[in-house]
């Protein structure tokens, strides 16, 4: 059936409707900042992103809350110690993190997955090792950002106390000697804790199930080994105790600073391990650390390809 059109009106024919546009695609002639830059821009955005910096109000909150409640006992402690006028301070450097690791586990089990787990749901890890990042790199920055964000968590309120002890005209060279000594600690707790939580939130895009996997190592593993440990205690097998303190993170770390850097330790009965002990503490330390940053890589060179 034939289709009549209106005098005056263009019929359309099938070549009316191709057109050419040019667009202005260029080549880009400017800087290439190459991989160094692209690992320390990764290093900053999850650094950032640790504490909800450039992400919405709501990813803020928990982060933010956890640093203040962190500070706020040390904050208070000065304050007693300045009104008391008080000769030392409540707590030693090195024990301050041992007495919150319920808080760093905490925070350590909410920013492990934000930092891994969203790449792996969304499938962007590839795309970071298109060009010109590696696996490593990657990997670097990652485990980088995290220690260096716990390290801001743990040492934050150790700069309080140190600052309060000067302004209560505490002795100069035994507090910077006690700060110096809590700064060690807290590197190195913050580099374990770092590389277990990765480990174990690299496993799951799920962020929810990191979160649930790493609260459940933190404190499983504390809960059982402090058990283990008391009842040794009450058994009259008080040589036991520190090589039960080697299945767990936290007291990992008390066996270390007890051993090493003149902390008392929260072993049950204050037996903490001895100098020959506190070696393999230290070795089984750097042995985890390097083993979570093995792991990490192994997990991104499949997860890369």
């Amino acid at each position: 059936m034939a289709v009549e059109h209106p005098l005056g009106t263009p019929v359309a024919t099938p070549g009316d409707q191709t057109r050419i546009h040019n667009i202005g695609y260029r080549n880009y002639d400017g800087p290439r900042l190459g991989r160094s830059y692209a690992t320390r821009s990764l290093y900053s955005q999850s650094l950032r992103g640790a504490y909800g910096l450039g992400r919405s109000i709501k990813s803020k909150v928990l982060p933010m809350l956890l640093f203040v409640v962190m500070c706020v006992p040390a904050a208070i402690m000065v304050a007693v110690a300045v009104a008391t006028k008080a000769k030392d301070l409540p707590v030693d450097y090195t024990r301050y993190a041992i007495i919150m690791q319920a808080v760093i586990s905490l925070y350590v089990a909410s920013q492990a997955p934000q930092s891994v787990s969203r790449d792996l749901r969304f499938k962007t890890v590839p795309l970071y090792f298109s060009r010109p990042i590696e696996t490593a790199d990657y990997v670097r920055a990652k485990y980088a950002a995290l220690a260096s964000a716990m390290f801001v968590l743990t040492a934050a309120p150790l700069v309080v106390l140190y600052v309060g002890a000067l302004l209560a005209k505490l002795d100069f060279a035994d507090q910077t000697k006690g700060f110096a000594q809590g700064l060690l600690s807290v590197a190195l707790l913050s580099l374990l804790f770092a590389g277990i939580g990765l480990v174990i939130a690299s496993v799951t895009p799920r962020r929810g199930f990191g979160i649930a996997a790493v609260i459940a190592v933190m404190t499983i593993s504390y809960g059982a080994v402090s058990t283990l440990q008391a009842i040794a205690e009450n058994q009259a097998s008080a040589g036991a105790i520190p090589w039960i303190g080697l299945f767990s993170p936290v007291t990992l770390i008390d066996g270390v600073q007890s051993a090493f850097l003149g902390a008392s330790s929260a072993f049950p009965g204050g037996v903490g391990p001895s100098n020959g002990e506190g070696a393999v503490y230290v070795l089984v330390v750097l042995g985890l650390i390097a083993g979570c940053y093995g792991l990490l890589m192994r997990r991104y060179k499949k997860v890369g390809l």
